[in-house]
């Protein structure tokens, strides 16, 4: 039987292609359901309040970053979207005097302007700007990482995913996008050989770092999140972290404050994980297969499926 065709974008795959009863399904669950969908593997794990939740994924740099060593280098990779911890990371870094040097951090993307390339820290919508204005920058001197330890995607990604090797990452934080992503994977266009199916999730997986054409939803997504609603700032392309760096990390951190993603959508990706339902059309529900999966939620952020008229 032939798959839905998206109600969102028709020429994409995306959530709105699942079966109807699988989509009943996590519209019902509760909190409380929410929390006993943890399993081995796939931990979930709730917060009472935004200063506690954010405090915790700071601390997750730092507990990566202790650890490093001259002979055991280690790192982080992580996310914007959410970043009200960045600034937190830095400054325990400071009361710490935690020194990085054999510490490691990887971007986990970028905007590609039209012409293919990294869009400029001067752009207004530069993740690498972001990491740096709210977080590196503000590392006192003496404690900071050495710039070559400091990974950025570029347009050619080589030097990106050479670093990937010889490095330990310990965690690779994400959020969550509309269009159920983690960093820019998005699903992909309904066309040529994926015009009938989306990818086998083993295809999926097999994507490494690279250029991506993004989702119409993740468009509009970042020009509501990012750009007060300008959707002319957002590029429609972007350099992505793939499914192969992040098989590499020992953990993968996903952090849902209500912000990025709906109530619907929260609800939809974990239990996709917790029953193991791997389609390449919720791409976070790929990481259904990674050994060490743990999804943060703010109890206030997970809101209502119920319909209300506004």
């Amino acid at each position: 039987m032939a798959r839905k065709l998206s109600s969102i974008a028709p020429d994409w795959w995306d959530y709105t292609t699942l079966e109807d009863d699988l989509i009943r399904d996590a519209a019902a669950l509760t909190p409380r359901d929410l929390e006993q969908l943890s399993r081995p593997g796939f931990e979930v794990v709730m917060y009472d309040t935004l200063e506690e939740f954010y405090l915790a994924e700071a601390l997750e740099y730092i507990e990566a970053w202790r650890a490093a060593t001259a002979d055991n280098p280690v790192g982080i990779c992580g996310p914007i979207g959410p970043t009200e911890q960045l600034p937190l990371v830095a400054r325990l870094v400071n009361a710490l005097g935690l020194q990085l040097g054999d510490a490691h951090f990887w971007g986990m993307d970028e905007w590609l302007g039209a012409g293919g390339e990294v869009v400029p820290t001067s752009h207004p919508l530069s993740f690498e700007r972001a990491d740096r204005e709210l977080c590196f920058d503000r590392i006192d001197r003496g404690l900071a990482m050495p710039e070559s330890n400091l990974h950025f995607p570029a347009a050619d990604p080589s030097a990106y995913v050479a670093s990937w090797e010889g490095v330990r990452c310990a965690v690779m934080q994400g959020g969550q996008g509309d269009i159920k992503h983690w960093a820019f994977n998005d699903p992909p266009r309904r066309s040529g050989r994926y015009a009938d199916a989306p990818p086998t999730p083993e295809e999926y997986r097999a994507l490494g770092t690279r250029a991506v054409e993004l989702h119409p939803i993740t468009l509009a997504q970042n020009a509501r999140t990012s750009g007060g609603g300008n959707i002319t700032l957002v590029p429609a392309r972007a350099v992505t972290v793939g499914p192969v760096e992040t098989w590499k990390a020992e953990r993968v951190s996903i952090w849902q404050a209500g912000t990025h993603d709906n109530p619907f959508g929260q609800r939809l990706t974990a239990l996709m994980i917790s029953k193991r339902v791997a389609d390449a059309a919720v791409p976070m529900s790929l990481l259904a297969d990674h050994p060490r999966v743990r999804f943060h939620y703010y109890r206030g952020g997970l809101g209502s499926c119920a319909v209300e008229m506004h």
